[in-house]
């Protein structure tokens, strides 16, 4: 129970601190607001040029395409990496 409660506060003051613990996104079907909402470093701006990008390519097929959309970079993708799905 003790153990139960601990992870409880962890969680919580993660939470309260801004560490996000948002689960990954499909980028091929993520909304630019949802992108914008669960993606560390990426606005509004940056999201709907994704949302853009995406439609003009027919949908990414790897992460590294996300490079080709302006505004992002790198150090971004890399921040990022594990919460893009590509289904």
């Amino acid at each position: 129970m003790k153990k139960i409660f601990l992870c409880l506060m962890i969680l919580f003051a993660l939470t309260i601190n801004g560490v996000s613990l948002a689960a990954p996104i499909n980028i091929n079907q993520a909304t630019a607001q949802e992108i914008a909402d669960n993606l560390k470093g990426i606005g509004i701006k940056k999201a709907q040029a994704i949302v853009q990008y995406r439609e003009k390519i027919g949908g990414f097929q790897s992460q590294k395409q996300l490079l080709n959309v302006k505004g992002i970079g790198a150090s971004t993708l890399e921040k990022n990496q594990d919460n893009i799905l590509l289904q």
